[in-house]
């Protein structure tokens, strides 16, 4: 299981996050609603995760199949419903390269496999508890 370690102080809504292998970064929230946007919001870090995993995933794809692929770009749109209770991640991708109409739907169908999305798209659980 992969750990993940945050912290947040008296300092608003920054929060200290470090990594099982000792990466850290910072997260907060943007200042109209009182953070001091000192890094990413929670919920651009999970479509970072989102974008990061899929490009991760093509990059192995493309580099096993030795096409001509030069670089990959992904945007990441995260919207939700007033109530919570459907969110929505809309991804594009820029495939620089020499790549044909049949290389492209396979990377579209490997960008759609990655890791992070099928957490994503089956069902969560969260488990909660003091220490």
């Amino acid at each position: 299981m992969d750990t993940i370690k945050a912290t947040i102080d008296t300092r608003k809504y920054r929060t200290e996050i470090t990594s099982k292998t000792g990466n850290t970064l910072i997260s907060d929230e943007p200042q109209e609603i009182g953070g001091k946007n000192l890094g990413f919001s929670p919920f651009e870090l999970l479509a970072s995760s989102l974008a990061s995993c899929t490009l991760i995933t093509l990059r192995m794809y493309i580099d096993r199949k030795g096409w001509d692929v030069s670089e990959l770009t992904i945007w990441v749109d995260f919207d939700k419903n007033e109530e919570h209770t459907v969110s929505l991640f809309s991804t594009k991708i820029l495939i620089t390269g020499n790549v044909d109409d049949a290389q492209k739907q396979r990377i579209l169908k490997i960008a759609n496999s990655c890791p992070v999305h099928k957490t994503l798209v089956n069902t969560i659980k969260i488990e909660t508890s003091l220490v």
